[in-house]
């Protein structure tokens, strides 16, 4: 009997790459991806959940039909699914015609709570998809984003980890600041890192004031 593709994923006789054009090529098989997703195999469980990420980056419109998948994603009991959701999601509100995001943004900013900085990071950093997608959703993004001051110390997040995040903060800022009306907070939020310890957080507030501020 053939194998499935899932199964052929299983055991290395397709790889990801080789599957995600097989998809590209065929968008009907996106079911079964979404299947793999659930699989008990690490290998076939991620493989699966990249190649949904990669897709949502080039052809949001073919897996905007389930949105609600990813969202019911974010409870998943592994990590890793959790931050292929977050990603996953902030790609899709660029078609969200139906606002499905808009009713979860309360669930989705609440990870920058989570004790991981993975978690928190990867909302960071997909924040300004989110606010050039939905620009009515700008002045709450940033209140958000400017929360990450306040961002308790964790067994999975150190002060520098902070200062990572910090970071991915300065960059989302930077790709929707034209549009963000309480400009001067974030310039001051920026400014305060021009003194940081991590180099490439300095480097990233000097950029940025040269350009916005």
């Amino acid at each position: 009997m053939e194998k499935t593709l899932l199964q052929k994923l299983g055991d290395n006789s397709i790889t990801k790459d080789q599957l995600f054009k097989k998809v590209t090529q065929n968008y009907d098989l996106i079911p079964e991806i979404l299947r793999g997703v659930s699989s008990p195999k690490p290998l076939v469980r991620y493989g699966c959940a990249k190649i949904l990420m990669d897709l949502s980056v080039e052809h949001p419109e073919k897996l905007y039909p389930h949105m609600d998948f990813f969202i019911s994603l974010l409870e998943s009991k592994y990590r890793i699914l959790i931050w292929n959701a977050i990603i996953i999601i902030a790609n899709l509100t660029k078609i969200d015609t139906k606002n499905k995001f808009d009713s979860i943004f309360v669930r989705y900013y609440s990870f920058l709570n989570n004790e991981y900085m993975v978690t928190v990071a990867n909302v960071v950093g997909n924040s300004g998809i989110i606010a050039l997608a939905k620009p009515y959703l700008t002045q709450k993004i940033t209140n958000e984003l400017l929360k990450v001051e306040e961002i308790s110390i964790t067994p999975h997040l150190s002060e520098e980890c902070k200062r990572v995040i910090t970071q991915h903060a300065i960059k989302s800022f930077d790709m929707f600041f034209p549009q963000i009306e309480q400009k001067d907070r974030v310039l001051l939020f920026v400014r305060k890192n021009l003194h940081s310890p991590r180099m490439s957080l300095r480097a990233e507030s000097e950029k940025f004031l040269k350009k916005w501020g």
